[in-house]
């Protein structure tokens, strides 16, 4: 199916038939013989791009771009006067209602569709523009200002969207007792709805953590209302998103999770890395889905390391992905340096033929001191 769709508005059938079947060899076209039937079909489907004759029985063309003008829907919509009307007072008409172009019949079928892709071209940049300004609002949303700060402990934090972006999210918050929720998650998808989903399943997490605070600490058991959530909410019905909700108490030096999917966190100590292994099943596929904690203690020295798919799924100059292999050598070669997160980016990146990640990126680094 062609990419965009564009009405034509012409009430001579030659006319009409000739920009059908030219315009048809790369867009989708449909068509109405005058105001009143353009309208209605853009009732039933708004066109990527309008052209349009103006003298037309029933409405004309210059009433069709005012009643479009007028509706917030339509307004924005490129418009294209193809009319035998020359004269100087039609065209500042034309002007004067917004029209983006103005060709006189008889016309040039090869400029008339140069001036179309044109158009097309220039909506399509300012919508990728667009979309990529509400993507970096929606990510500032999904980050935090600022990290915890315990004395004792290093806590380091990178997020890096590519291109509009996905659906990465990292939260932390503290309890009344010194001890923190650290949130990393992952909705499945890409672009603006993954963001607004992430945007939307953010915020319950929020809720459900202040609220089941009163009755547990165990990230099992908000792992268990988020999972209801998504199978019962009708907006976020059908997604997915894997999960690492962390309980760190910096007074006990611990860390109890619970990890539904997500990817398995890095433990570093001075006797190498190892995979954090516990998971369970990703939140939104199973109805009753149960989960557990894991308790981690973390000697002096300890780093633990959590991240999203955009290091591990990183592709490698032998046509494979990073995986955890990759990820435990770069983390290693990370440990003990002064800014851990840009050397294990370097390391990674040394793997790679690409000078950047692929995908967006967030990685949250915790360690005790000596």
């Amino acid at each position: 199916m062609a990419e965009h769709a564009i009405l034509i508005v012409e009430d001579d059938s030659t006319v009409r038939e000739l920009l059908k079947y030219r315009l048809g060899k790369h867009y989708e076209v449909f068509t109405a013989t005058n105001g009143e039937e353009a309208l209605q079909e853009i009732d039933d489907r708004i066109p990527d791009l309008i052209i349009s004759d103006i003298m037309m029985p029933k409405m004309d063309g210059f009433a069709l771009q005012s009643a479009l003008q007028a509706d917030k829907n339509t307004r924005v919509i490129p418009f294209i006067f193809l009319t035998a009307r020359a004269d100087e007072p039609a065209r500042q008409e034309g002007a004067r209602t917004g029209v983006d172009d103005y060709i006189t019949k008889p016309f040039d079928m090869e400029q008339l569709l140069s001036r179309v892709e044109r158009l097309l071209e220039r909506v399509e940049m300012f919508q990728t523009q667009l979309d990529a300004e509400i993507g970096r609002d929606f990510s500032n949303r999904l980050l935090p200002d600022n990290v915890p700060s315990v004395e004792g402990y290093e806590f380091y934090f990178h997020s890096e969207a590519h291109e509009q972006g996905g659906g990465d999210l990292f939260d932390w918050s503290e309890t009344d007792e010194g001890t923190y929720f650290l949130t990393i998650g992952d909705v499945m998808g890409k672009g603006l709805r993954a963001k607004f989903y992430a945007y939307s399943f953010l915020s319950y997490v929020r809720g459900t953590l202040h609220t089941l605070l009163q009755e547990s600490s165990s990230p099992a058991a908000v792992m268990e209302h988020i999972n209801d959530m998504l199978l019962e909410d009708e907006v976020l019905e059908d997604t997915f998103a894997s999960f690492l909700l962390m309980h760190w108490d910096p007074a006990a030096h611990t860390v109890t999770y619970a990890n539904a999917g997500h990817c398995r966190p890095v433990l570093l100590t001075e006797n190498g890395p190892e995979i954090v292994e516990h998971s369970d099943l990703i939140l939104g596929l199973e109805a009753d889905a149960s989960f557990s904690d894991a308790t981690l203690s973390l000697a002096p020295n300890t780093a633990l390391v959590a991240y999203t798919d955009g290091l591990m799924e990183l592709p490698t100059t032998n046509g494979n992905m990073l995986g955890e292999d990759g990820v435990l050598e770069a983390t290693a070669t990370a440990y003990g340096s002064a800014n851990p997160i840009d050397t294990l980016h370097e390391t990674a990146l040394e793997h790679s033929s690409e000078d950047s990640f692929q995908d967006d990126l967030l990685v949250v680094w915790l360690q005790r001191a000596k």
